[in-house]
């Protein structure tokens, strides 16, 4: 299905935009089997964060696709429509999330089915992602009537924004459970699961990230990890978080150089009905990492 390639390069965009302003942010190589590099190679926060987008990604962009009538394998959702509510009927197409969680349950598990521990930290990610957006399905209404009077209004049954799905895995990665690999002697030979590291922290819900080994710091380049470093990354130098020229760049100190910039100035409403700008030339500060 071109949707499930569509949902894993909607994940990357996403994971690319909620990293943009960290040490390691998402950054892609052109390798077809392994386009993040090393980095997915250990089971770190930055490997569960991956999972997680990339699998809500793929049912995001199937449902999608099943809503706008693009795939014949699907189509809109009939079997949440119950009795209609005070003031509201029910219409358009309401997406049908849970096949596309089932297509990307198919697609993102089908590796995983090993007994390791890294299979079940890889299983549990994915859901994770995927039960975000079954989380976060809502009621999506449109007004008809005499000058947008909203005589009558029909709802139908949506998925959150992606953005919002990434605001929020990104939330679940700063607060990922960090757990220990145990083994188990089962019928089948030796098993591996996950266990809550620290026994006074909560046991994670499906809904949470977990991760089993230490991220590297991603300061310097080093082929082994992935790590690219943060030479030449922008920054800022007025903020004090982790997009800041102090911690995004490792204490290394940054660099200044001014760049000229055109923009639309001096810009006038015309009646009816059309804007005109002026351009003008604006010199801006670019801080870099040393």
């Amino acid at each position: 299905m071109p949707s499930v390639a569509e949902g894993v390069k909607l994940g990357i965009q996403e994971c690319q935009h909620q990293f943009r302003g960290r040490r390691w942010n998402c950054t892609t190589i052109k390798d077809n089997l392994a386009i993040f590099g090393p980095v997915l190679d250990k089971a770190t926060r930055e490997s569960a964060f991956v999972h997680a987008i990339a699998s809500a990604g793929v049912a995001f962009a199937v449902t999608r696709s099943c809503a706008e009538g693009t795939s014949t394998m699907c189509g809109c959702d009939s079997h949440h429509k119950g009795p209609p509510g005070e003031g509201w009927k029910w219409g358009g197409c309401s997406e049908d999330a849970e096949f596309g969680v089932l297509v990307s349950r198919e697609f993102a598990d089908a590796r995983e089915n090993r007994p390791d521990a890294r299979s079940a930290m890889n299983r549990h990610n994915n859901e994770a992602g995927r039960t975000t957006i079954l989380d976060h399905m809502h009621l999506r209404c449109k007004c008809h009537g005499l000058s947008g009077s909203c005589e009558v209004k029909t709802c139908w049954w949506a998925q959150p924004d992606f953005r919002m799905l990434g605001d929020y895995l990104k939330d679940k990665y700063d607060s990922a459970s960090e757990m220990v690999v145990e083994k188990h002697r089962e019928s089948r030979g030796w098993v591996e699961t996950l266990r809550v590291k620290y026994a006074f922290f909560k046991h994670p819900t499906e809904r949470d990230l977990v991760y089993y080994e230490g991220s590297p710091n991603f300061c310097e380049p080093n082929p082994e990890t992935g790590s690219f470093g943060t030479r030449d990354r922008v920054c800022n130098v007025s903020s004090h978080g982790i997009e800041g020229c102090d911690l995004l760049c490792c204490g290394r100190g940054h660099n200044t150089r001014t760049e000229k910039r055109k923009e639309k100035c001096h810009c006038i409403f015309h009646w009816c009905c059309y804007v005109s700008c002026q351009e003008c030339v604006r010199v801006y500060d670019v801080h870099t990492c040393k």
